[in-house]
């Protein structure tokens, strides 16, 4: 078992998450089961999934939660990209947030190929 709080890539994807909370707060009422509710529990999704498997037993399970993860920071960036374009959420945070969840995703699949011992 690992102490979550002490992986940078938890750590990287909970900032992650309270900065998508901060950006989507001006997202109109209407939206508040629908897009922000759906970006939001993406983000969350992502600190979480590393969360749970890093109190799995095995590699091969903390990898199936990192992948599981991984499918939440790719949810994430496209419903980051449906608010940009729907003109929800401004460019400079959808260019910031986005960089962010790009090097989540790149710190999650180091991590799942050495994990796998495919690096």
């Amino acid at each position: 078992m690992k102490d979550f709080k002490k992986l940078s890539v938890w750590q990287k994807s909970h900032r992650l998450t309270l900065a998508v909370y901060k950006a989507t707060v001006t997202f109109p009422k209407e939206e508040m089961y629908g897009l922000t509710g759906q970006i939001r529990r993406a983000c969350a999704s992502i600190s979480a999934n590393i969360a749970e498997g890093c109190g799995r037993s095995t590699d091969a399970e903390l990898a199936r939660f990192f992948d599981i993860a991984m499918g939440s920071a790719s949810e994430l960036e496209y419903h980051l990209l449906l608010a940009h374009d729907l003109d929800l959420l401004k460019v400079s945070d959808h260019d910031r947030l986005s960089i962010e969840v790009r090097d989540v995703k790149r710190m999650l699949t180091s991590f799942i190929q050495k994990l796998r011992g495919e690096s």
